[in-house]
C-alpha cells in the first residue's frame, strides 16, 4: 500500500553464506488458456470462460476499498522475524555505528515473507492508502495521504517520513498504484498480478468453480504449470465476482501439504474509508527518521567498486530488482530453460564455492559447518560436486567450484542443468 545489511563485521562475514538465489521470471509469450469454463458450485455464478475472467481482473478499477487480509507464508525456513532487515542494505545500522529506523518500510515489510500475518488495508483513491501489519501488543502502519507519507512502529515508537511518494526515492514503489516494497506483494491482487504477468505458453489457465471469500461470490482461477521439473503445484486466484478484484491467493507445492502463500480477505468492503483514516500525526516522543535521511546514508556506505555495467543480454522478463543489482556475481548470470522451470546459472564471487571447516579461509566454526551442513543435500554428477539447498518452492545447488543453479524447480533438474552446462 505503500512505501535495507549492517555493516558491522559480524554481519559482513555472515553474508558470505546466504546463497545467492535469483528467482527469474517465466517468458511471457502467447497465453494458453485452457478453455474451461466454470463448473456448477457453490456459488450459483453465471459461467465463464478463463479469457473472460482474466479480462474482468484487467477492467477492475476498484479505488475505494477497506478491509482485513490474512497471509500465511510457509518455505519450510524459520520465521524471518526481525532478523529480515538483517540482510537488506540500510536497516538495522552502519559501519558508524548509527542505527537505521525500525520503522523503515523497506525492511518492516520484508517480514512479510515468513510466517502468518494480519494486515489491515484501506484505499481512497490514487493518493490516499493505508497498510497496518498487526501483531499481538503492536501494529506497524505506512499511510500515503497526499504528499505526505509516514511509516509508525508502535512497538519502538519510532516513525519514518517523507514528504511524498517520490522523496521516499529508492525505498519504495510509487505510492500512487497503492504498492508495497518491491518483491514483497502483499495483497490478493498484487500476487495475482505478478502470477498473470508471468503467464505464458507453459502456463494452463481454467476456472475452476466458484467459491465465497469474505462473504462475497467469488470464481477460482487456476493457474498451473504444464512443464514437468516444477516445484509449483499450481496457483488458485478467487476473483470478486461483481468488481473483479482478487480476494484470495493460494499457492500450493507439486510435493502437497499445506500452502507455501495463502493469503486472503477475512473482510473487505468496497465502501469509502473515512477521511480521518489516513490522517497520521507522530505521537509524543516518538524518533523521526526522515527519508532522504537514509537515502544519503545508504549511499555514502554503498561499495565503490561495484561494476557500472551489466550484460546486454539479460533476458527482457527478468525481475527488475535482478537489473537493478550491480553486484559482481551478476555479470555472469545466465538462465537456462523457459517458464515455470527457468533456472539462473551464476557464479559466486571469486570463482569458489561455500566455505567449509577445511577451506583456505579457515573461518568456519565446527558448528557453523554442521548447520550448513544440515540444511543441503551433497550431490555428484558430471559437473563434480556440489550441496543443494532446499526450500519447499525455490532450490539452489552450489557447486564446489562455485557455480549457483537456482529455480522453482526439483533437485533432480538442477542436477541436469549443471551437467548439461558442461
Amino acid at each position: 500500500m505503500a512505501p535495507y545489511e549492517s555493516e558491522s563485521a559480524g554481519r559482513r562475514k555472515a553474508t558470505r553464506y546466504v546463497v545467492p538465489v535469483a528467482v527469474v521470471g517465466v517468458a511471457a509469450a502467447t497465453i494458453g488458456l485452457v478453455p474451461a469454463l466454470a463448473d456448477s458450485g457453490n456459488p450459483d455464478l453465471p459461467k465463464i470462460s478463463a479469457q473472460q475472467l482474466i479480462e474482468k481482473i484487467a477492467k477492475s478499477d476498484v479505488q475505494q476499498m477497506s478491509g482485513t487480509v490474512k497471509i500465511s507464508t510457509d518455505l519450510g525456513l524459520p520465521s524471518l522475524g526481525g532478523m529480515a532487515g538483517g540482510f537488506t542494505p540500510g536497516a538495522g545500522g552502519s559501519s558508524d555505528g548509527k542505527a537505521g529506523s525500525s520503522a523503515d518500510p523497506q525492511s518492516k515489510l520484508m517480514e512479510l515473507a515468513s510466517g502468518t500475518h494480519t494486515l489491515r488495508i484501506a484505499a481512497d483513491g490514487p493518493d490516499r492508502h493505508k497498510l497496518s501489519v498487526l501483531d499481538d501488543a503492536a501494529e506497524y502502519s505506512v499511510i500515503h495521504n497526499g504528499d505526505e507519507v509516514w511509516a509508525y512502529d508502535s512497538a519502538s515508537n519510532e516513525a519514518y517520513h517523507a514528504k511524498d511518494a517520490a522523496a521516499a526515492g529508492d525505498r519504495a514503489e510509487k505510492h500512487g498504484k497503492g504498492e508495497t516494497p518491491k518483491g514483497v506483494p502483499a495483497t490478493p491482487k498484487e500476487l495475482a498480478d505478478e502470477v498473470l504477468k508471468a503467464s505464458g505458453k507453459t502456463t494452463s489457465i481454467s476456472v475452476e468453480g466458484t467459491s465465497q471469500v469474505a462473504g462475497r461470490d467469488a470464481y477460482k482461477l487456476l493457474v498451473k504449470p504444464k512443464q514437468a521439473g516444477s516445484t509449483v503445484g499450481g496457483i488458485t486466484i478467487s476473483v470478486d465476482a461483481k468488481t473483479g478484484v482478487p480476494l484470495k491467493f493460494t499457492l500450493t507445492p507439486a510435493g502437497g501439504g499445506k500452502a507455501v502463500v495463502d493469503a486472503g480477505f477475512t473482510k473487505v468492503d468496497f465502501s469509502k474509508p473515512a477521511a480521518s483514516t489516513f490522517d497520521f500525526t507522530p505521537p509524543k516522543g516518538t524518533k523521526v527518521t526522515k527519508g532522504d535521511d537514509l537515502k544519503a546514508r545508504d549511499k555514502s556506505h554503498a561499495p565503490k567498486d561495484m561494476p557500472k555495467d551489466l550484460p546486454k543480454d539479460l533476458p527482457k522478463d527478468m525481475p527488475k530488482e535482478l537489473r537493478d543489482a550491480q553486484g559482481g556475481g551478476m555479470k555472469d548470470l545466465k538462465v537456462i530453460g523457459e517458464g515455470w522451470t527457468s533456472i539462473a546459472e551464476l557464479k559466486l564471487p571469486g570463482g569458489q564455492g561455500l566455505p567449509t571447516g577445511g577451506s583456505a579461509s579457515g573461518d568456519v566454526p565446527p558448528e557453523a559447518q554442521k548447520f550448513m551442513d544440515a540444511l543441503g543435500d551433497h550431490v555428484t554428477g558430471k559437473f563434480g560436486s556440489g550441496t543443494v539447498f532446499s526450500t519447499r518452492l525455490v532450490n539452489a545447488l552450489v557447486t564446489d567450484d562455485g557455480k549457483v543453479y537456482a529455480g522453482a524447480v526439483t533437485k533432480d533438474a538442477l542436477v541436469k542443468a549443471a551437467n548439461a552446462a558442461q
